[in-house]
Parts: C-alpha cells; structure tokens; sequence
C-alpha cells in the first residue's frame, strides 16, 4: 500500500505522517463543510467568493510558513482576488443602502438597477 510506504519513508516519523494525514482531512472536510453553510445561508457567489480569497491566502501562508518565494504572480493573484472580494461586499452594501433608502422614503420607486 503506498500510503504506508509514504508513511515509513517520512522524515519526521511514521506517527506524525498520519497525524498530518488525518488534520488535512478534517481541515479539508471542515473548509467543505464551511463552503456549503456559506451557500445555505448566503449565496454561491458569496461561497465563491471567499473560496477565491482563501487561494492566495493559502499561498501567503506557504511563503511565512515553508519559506517559499513571494513571486509576482502570487503577488497579482492576492491583490486582485482581494479586490474582488471588496468589489463584492461594496457591491452588497450599496444595494442594501438603496433598499433601506426606499424603505424609508414613501416617494422613491423599488428600482434597485
């Protein structure tokens, strides 16, 4: 089996590989889980949203934690998959601005285009 093989040949030893194994399964599982709670109580696009934040921000974290470089094409992933996760809730805040707008005010049309 190769798993167990992986298992012997790591160097940090047999017990912490599966220990690993088994925190990126429930990590993973967790991240799901999350992802589709998202998509119940908001939207997909939300969902996705902050599926293509968590990308660069995996990287980020690959450059603090495992010493990797910072290029540019990380550097461009994070700015513009950030800029699209403001564009997104700036997006959001202006249609709910209109609506409680209209709410409150009797002579104003529903029109939120």
């Amino acid at each position: 089996m190769v798993i167990s093989r992986e298992a012997s040949d790591f160097e940090l030893g047999e017990t912490k590989y599966y220990i690993i194994l088994f925190a990126t399964a429930l990590i993973s599982q967790s991240f799901f889980l999350g992802a589709i709670g998202v998509i119940f109580c908001s939207s997909a696009l939300l969902s996705g949203i902050i599926i293509s934040v968590l990308v660069p921000v995996t990287e980020v974290l690959a450059v603090v934690f495992y010493k990797e470089k910072f290029q540019a094409e990380k550097g461009v992933s994070l700015i513009l998959s950030l800029w699209g996760f403001a564009s997104y809730f700036y997006g959001e805040y202006k249609v709910t601005k209109k609506l409680k707008d209209a709410l409150h005010s009797p002579h104003q049309s529903l029109e939120l285009v």
